[in-house]
């Protein structure tokens, strides 16, 4: 006979094998798991009412179906909260079936891989950020009100791991620039877009990205003050080589800032040639030639122009992959149930755009 959940259409509980035997496994937090043992220890509770003398005692049903208020009305009221999943990934259903009812939401697929540990990673920084700005651009809507409260929390510890650590201020700038836009527009036009929660929320939270905004402005980076080898005592090849090793024509432009020799080497036309060539296809700039004064090809200026018609290559230290066979998206060293042979051979890599087509109905 086969095995029925609470609601037909769902597949039933997920269940986990360890040494004492199978074991349920759902969504869970860590301030509500001390609780959640305590409902489940017992099979009956009592709750005593104005009276000492009058109690009622509710059956294991009404246990369970208290606890699952009590973790719905934690969420509610905790926005600092992130409900978060044993599991590291997701499997990724965009139709319905007999086994799964619905399909995968961008906004499901946000809250269960876990963004809020992997900012703390300096290789899926970056990935993280990327993946903001894309879902302010054009599907901030599009998430669920848990995931919206989700994405504010993120970009909150974005912010202070900014402050404290000063990494790469100028991909959260151009974050908060595009989310402030987009938020402006979706407040003007309230009665003809979507915006879940009250649109004073929406007010708040946009006076707390201008204050972002002005936290990161005044910024002052930390001098280090370090007697040894510092970065002007290398050799010109060296500087050269590391100046090459840039994939982002703003990168080199801040490093040319920092000593004369850096600003003679990073204005060398052979380099932003080398840039142009790597991000754009010879179509692409043939098209958009701009030559100099003395007649030459002006690469530098050639890079910032190609940037506004065709998108630049994306370089990240870590991804999210998606499992062909499984059609699971998870973090990589996470891993995942894959049943495939050789899993290796069906792992593809998904940059942040990808990973909102995954969404796309």
């Amino acid at each position: 006979m086969p095995f029925l959940g609470q609601d037909w259409r769902s597949p039933g509980w997920r269940w986990v094998k360890t040494e004492d035997g199978w074991k349920r496994c759902e969504p869970f937090s860590p301030a509500l798991e001390d609780e959640n043992n305590q409902l489940n220890d017992i099979s009956h509770t009592v709750l005593i009412t104005g009276d000492d003398e009058d109690e009622e005692i509710y059956s294991t049903e009404d246990c369970e179906f208290a606890a699952k208020k009590r973790k719905k009305d934690h969420f509610r009221n905790n926005t600092d909260s992130q409900c978060f999943y044993r599991e590291k990934w997701i499997y990724v259903h965009k139709e319905s079936t007999r086994e799964r009812h619905g399909y995968c939401t961008l906004g499901e697929a946000f809250n269960r891989l876990d963004f809020s540990s992997a900012i703390q990673d300096i290789r899926r920084f970056n990935y993280v950020v990327k993946l903001l700005q894309l879902i302010a651009k054009s599907q901030l809507t599009s998430l669920s009100g848990a995931a919206q409260k989700n994405y504010f929390n993120i970009l909150d510890k974005i912010v202070r791991k900014v402050m404290e650590d000063q990494y790469n201020p100028r991909l959260i700038k151009d974050l908060l620039q595009d989310l402030s836009s987009t938020l402006c527009i979706l407040i003007r036009g309230v009665g003809k877009s979507v915006l879940v929660g009250n649109i004073n929320i929406w007010i708040c939270r946009l006076e707390t990205i201008l204050l972002w905004q002005q936290q990161l402005k005044n910024l002052q980076m930390n001098k280090q003050v370090n007697n040894g080898l510092t970065l002007s005592d290398l050799p010109l090849h060296m500087l050269n080589n590391i100046l090459y090793r840039f994939s982002d024509g703003w990168d080199i432009i801040t490093l040319g800032q920092v000593t004369p020799t850096l600003y003679m080497l990073s204005e060398d036309r052979q380099l932003w040639k080398k840039l142009c060539q790597y991000h754009f296809a010879e179509k692409q700039f043939c098209r958009h030639l701009i030559p100099s004064e003395k007649g030459h090809i002006d690469w530098k200026l050639m890079y910032f122009a190609l940037q506004k018609y065709y998108p630049v290559k994306e370089q990240y230290g870590d991804t999210l992959h998606f499992c062909r066979h499984c059609s699971i998206l998870f973090w990589k060293d996470t891993g995942h149930p894959c049943t495939a042979s050789d899993p290796d051979t069906c792992l593809m890599p998904v940059s942040p755009q990808h990973f909102i087509d995954l969404f796309k109905f």
